[in-house]
């Protein structure tokens, strides 16, 4: 069901069946998993602290994806960047630098692409 953001239309009207989200957030539920966020280094692309990441492993990485990847032994969320054989993990916040990801780094592993983000928005009174 599509709600209106302008005037007010009783929502009585529009009722339909239950809502299950697995039918509209995923598309391959055995390569899917949900993160929960923690930092402020993609903000500038629109996810912030506390936001569930809908992330899928069936769908093929490109330049310009934003990933979850293992890095180190920590989890990052990043947009991917490849340039010339190389690959980047460049964050959406200035206060953040680019990461190289070279042969080097230990157990680098891009765990999906991301396909939802999932944001609460709270009122503060």
């Amino acid at each position: 069901t599509r709600v209106s953001a302008g005037s007010f239309s009783p929502a009585d009207d529009y009722v339909e069946k239950g809502l299950d989200m697995n039918d509209h957030l995923i598309k391959h539920p055995a390569a899917t998993f949900a993160f929960h966020v923690s930092g402020d280094s993609m903000v500038g692309a629109g996810i912030f602290p506390g936001d569930l990441l809908i992330v899928d492993r069936a769908v093929k990485p490109v330049s310009g994806s934003v990933v979850v990847a293992k890095l180190g032994g920590d989890l990052v969320c990043k947009r991917l960047k490849l340039v010339k054989g190389k690959v980047f993990l460049v964050p959406e916040n200035p206060a953040y630098q680019t990461i190289e990801v070279t042969s080097d780094m230990e157990g680098f592993e891009i765990c999906g692409v991301l396909l939802h983000n999932i944001h609460s928005h709270t009122v503060k009174k």
